[in-house]
């Protein structure tokens, strides 16, 4: 099955050695732990900080892409950087093929990443713990909080457009949907909310909200929002390029966008119905007034999706 695959530039067989390297290593019952890397590559987390720093200020629009990663990566199978494979053949049945992975960008970020560490720690660093380290620097980099992250991840060898396709979630999905996912990663639904803030960062594209503008605007959106947005989105040709960005300071990860939701500026249909469905509002109230208590829950939340 490692045939013909590459996982960005690193060849699988690297990735087999991984496998066999972290099955031997685990110490718990889902082989993470805090700073796995210690006696194996000391320097592991370092690395990856000081790589992180210069790819952020150079380009802060990375922050966001970077952390929309994980939770595409960890969504599919789990955390196992299936996300990042490739068919050197030319086939079209990678996870990056689903178009609910539209927009996902800055791979070769870790691809980069990974490189280095090869120049240090030859065959010890997975890639899987590379895009949950990554992570954690965009969000620290960008005025987020400091996220513990466990470590101890292996590399799939194996991936598929079917299912992403499958278990992706579609960008207008309901807050009925969006709770169960929750659930069955045994996430609450305040850290699931919490979660959905990772929205402050980035921007959406005018393809995922199109619906909510035309032919009759949504009326949760504000009129003057909704009418911004609809001269942004105006030509549906163009629907794959234009944009706009998350909340009011898109390359800022605060809590700006429970603030903006409860203002009618909800961009996408999840953000209006979690600031007006009576479960999800008191925690978006409480998180637009309490910058703290959002990094916290947010914290834990990505914890647990990042065990999966």
């Amino acid at each position: 099955m490692t045939k013909g695959y590459r996982l960005g530039g690193i060849s699988m067989v690297l990735v087999m050695w991984t496998l066999g390297f972290f099955y031997v290593s685990s110490v718990s019952g889902d082989g993470l732990e805090l700073h796995f890397y210690r006696n194996s590559c000391s320097n592991a987390e370092m690395i990856v900080k000081e790589l992180m720093k210069p790819i952020i200020l150079t380009d802060p629009t990375t922050s966001a892409a970077l952390l929309r990663l994980p939770f595409h990566d960890c969504q599919v199978d789990g955390c196992d950087a299936s996300i990042l494979l490739r068919d050197v053949e030319g086939s079209s049945r990678m996870e990056t093929e689903s178009d609910k992975n539209f927009g996902v960008r800055k791979l070769e970020t870790i691809d980069m990443i990974k490189t280095r560490l090869e120049e240090h720690c030859p065959q010890t660093v997975s890639c899987a713990d590379i895009i949950q380290l990554a992570a954690r620097e965009a969000i620290y980099l960008t005025g987020g909080p400091y996220i513990e992250v466990l470590t101890g991840r292996r590399d799939s060898y194996s991936a598929s457009r079917e299912r992403a396709d499958n278990q992706l979630p579609l960008a207008n999905i309901s807050i009925d949907d969006c709770i169960q996912i929750f659930r069955q990663k045994n996430i609450s639904l305040e850290q699931g909310v919490a979660l959905l803030g990772a929205h402050t960062l980035g921007i959406t594209h005018c393809r995922n909200i199109n619906e909510r503008l035309r032919p009759a605007s949504d009326p949760t959106l504000s009129p003057t929002y909704s009418l911004a947005l609809q001269t942004i989105c105006s030509n549906p040709l163009l629907s794959d390029t234009t944009f706009s960005g998350n909340d009011a300071t898109p390359i800022s990860f605060d809590n700006h966008y429970f603030t903006d939701i409860q203002n009618g500026r909800g961009l996408l249909k999840i953000d209006s119905e979690i600031a007006r469905d009576p479960r999800t509002m008191p925690f978006v109230i409480h998180f637009g007034r309490d910058k703290k208590l959002f990094f916290d829950r947010f914290s834990s939340a990505f914890l647990k999706l990042s065990k999966a």
